[in-house]
């Protein structure tokens, strides 16, 4: 039987970064941070609900608040989403118990997909929207733990949701799910991540990245057979700007090795893909990628475990080596996350990064060709857990 949903509404906390002489204009855009925290145990660190941090900005004046959800322990991503034209919503994503809901500002959260999908962990944990059908309507590409299960959840009858599985694998972590189109041929395709379950002392974990093209019924294909190691990140994007998305496809290391960047476009073998870059670490866990100068060329960022920040730009032939520079050497975090987005509106995107090991969130903005730090909020009291994942969303469309 289905419990209540409830949510509580933290206090907010004003974190002032410069004096302003006049009212700065409150940004169109905010930040949602997903979040999972922990209080200490006699056992060790314990779970608390999961956890939705919002930041909020008026020109350097940024201002942090949050909303806990008891149903789950870990919120792996919120979103911004709009089922209908106009119904601003946003889209979190549970782990035990795993939850799909939907939120909206002066509404309880709405439930559209729980499942338990057996084994050690239930979680949902990730998702991406897209028109994977061709019928106008957004859809939703879910990837979980730890069944292996990857499904689609789209609107049904009479308002309600529907969710059909494209596939399960038992004992499969599929961490990361990504929607674009290789081919051109205006299909959406649907990509993952499926490997074994977690290990963290380098030892070999064997992974792959999948495709699934849900509007033709066409099931699981390897795009990506990565031998005995895998990938908790992808990105499926246009960046080198030919018209055509491309994958990327962040390799993590076994022991005494390093993270790759491979690149795959349609028609790559699998066995074949373009190394881009290698980075001095074990872990890259997020790449984004948005135009930090405003030249109208995208580059890509990759934020490693322990080695930072790091600034990838395609050359003249974006499937060989691309150039690499350093944004923040500092900056780290299991999971690092960022994103390139543009919040203020002014055609440039602005990187903004959740540096855990500082317990710290800040933005990247770049001036003359260099990155230009700023503090934008700082846990008061440390930072016990993980920031998941970080996206913008209209403040129309944040919970009061």
């Amino acid at each position: 039987m289905r419990r209540p949903s409830s949510f509580v509404l933290a206090i907010p906390v004003v974190v002032a970064l410069a004096a302003c002489a006049a009212q700065p204009t409150p940004l169109p855009n905010g930040l949602l941070l997903a979040l999972a925290t922990f209080e200490k145990g006699p056992q060790g660190p314990v779970p608390q609900p999961a956890t939705l941090g919002i930041l909020t900005g008026a020109g350097d004046a940024w201002s942090y608040r949050s909303i806990t959800d008891p149903d789950s322990n870990v919120f792996h991503k919120a979103m911004f989403f709009e089922p209908t034209p106009g119904d601003q919503r946003i889209l979190t994503v549970g782990g035990t118990r795993a939850i799909l809901k939907l939120w909206k500002p002066g509404a309880a959260p709405e439930p559209i997909w729980e499942a338990d999908f057996g084994g050690k962990f239930s979680r949902m944990r990730d998702v991406e929207a897209g028109d994977l059908y061709g019928d106008g309507r957004p859809a939703l590409a879910v990837a979980t733990h730890d069944q292996g299960v990857v499904a689609v959840v789209r609107p049904g009858g009479a308002g309600g949701w529907s969710a059909v599985e494209l596939d399960r694998q038992p004992e499969t972590i599929v961490h990361e799910v990504e929607i674009g189109d290789l081919d051109g041929d205006r299909v959406l395709e649907v990509y993952a991540t499926p490997s074994l379950p977690n290990k963290l002392d380098g030892t070999p974990q064997p992974g792959q990245v999948v495709r699934y093209v849900p509007a033709r019924n066409q099931g699981r294909t390897v795009v990506a057979e990565l031998g005995d190691r895998h990938a908790k990140e992808i990105l499926v994007d246009d960046v080198d700007g030919d018209g055509r998305d491309e994958l990327y496809v962040s390799v993590e290391a076994v022991a005494g090795g390093r993270v790759r960047i491979l690149r795959f476009d349609a028609g790559t073998p699998p066995d074949a893909g373009i190394e881009i870059a290698t980075l001095n670490d074990t872990l890259c866990r997020f790449l984004t990628a948005g135009d930090v100068d405003g030249d109208g060329r995208k580059e890509m960022v990759a934020a490693t475990h322990k080695s930072g920040l790091w600034l990838l730009r395609p050359g003249t032939d974006p499937r060989s080596t691309w150039s690499m520079h350093s944004i923040d050497r500092e900056s780290s975090g299991f999971e690092h996350a960022a994103i390139l987005t543009d919040l203020d509106g002014d055609k440039t995107d602005e990187l903004y990064v959740a540096n855990d090991t500082a317990a710290e969130v800040n933005r990247y903005v770049w001036r003359d060709g260099q990155p230009v730090k700023t503090r934008l909020y700082a846990h008061p009291e440390g930072f016990s857990g993980f920031t998941w994942n970080i996206m913008p969303v209209p403040v129309t469309a944040i919970p009061q």
